[in-house]
């Protein structure tokens, strides 16, 4: 039976469990009262993992708040990119960049008591008011939407009509969705918990070696 393990100790037929919590650094270092992710630290983490002959599957904790949209974008086009199983689980909640990030995965979970916020790219901080900055911005909202359409069953025109909701947050524009609303507008696959993750990748883990010999 597969079991969890970190990367260095694992044996094979183990599962790694990767968690990215509070917000994804970049490149700016974020200040230290910030639970963060650093980017840098988890791509290598990745690649090691794809790499491993001793782990077969990964899981993805996610419990995000934002963070360098670039930063996160890089860590699901990662994930996505994987051949072995991965599968992601959203506990507590999935805010903005944690959206791709959790479509990323071969199969997304979403704690019941979880919820996705929906919102467009916005930079905070000093801003140069030229035209070439909304330009950008416009560019990567669209790099966002076509990563989560392609990796999700929610329609774009749906995920641009909830991103650009002015009645559910205050001084805000986007969606909070709870956990069951997630599920139902194709955004997450189903509710779950660890053990339904856990089941999942052990199912495909198994299917794998079969596959091979066909």
């Amino acid at each position: 039976m597969e079991e969890i393990r970190e990367l260095g100790q694992a044996r094979p037929g183990s599962i790694h469990c990767l968690t990215i919590i509070g917000q994804i650094e970049g490149h700016q270092i974020l200040p230290d009262d910030v639970k963060a992710t650093k980017y840098e630290h988890i791509l290598p983490t990745i690649a090691a993992i794809e790499e491993s002959p001793e782990v077969t599957a990964l899981l993805i904790l996610l419990n995000t708040a934002g963070g360098d949209v670039e930063a996160g974008l890089a860590i699901a086009e990662m994930i996505a990119g994987m051949r072995k199983p991965t599968a992601s689980l959203v506990l507590g909640g999935g805010h903005s960049i944690g959206v791709p990030l959790a479509v990323s995965a071969d199969r997304s979970f979403i704690a019941a008591s979880a919820s996705m916020t929906i919102h467009p790219v916005r930079i905070s901080g000093v801003v140069i008011g030229a035209a070439q900055t909304y330009d950008y911005l416009a560019r990567m909202q669209e790099r966002i939407t076509a990563f989560v359409t392609a990796h999700s069953r929610i329609p774009e025109g749906r995920f641009l009509r909830l991103m650009s909701d002015t009645t559910q947050l205050a001084n805000d524009v986007g969606s909070i969705l709870s956990g069951q609303e997630a599920v139902k507008e194709g955004l997450i696959d189903g509710i779950g918990t660890l053990s339904d993750a856990l089941r999942y990748l052990h199912g495909r883990a198994c299917e794998l070696p079969r596959q091979a010999q066909e």
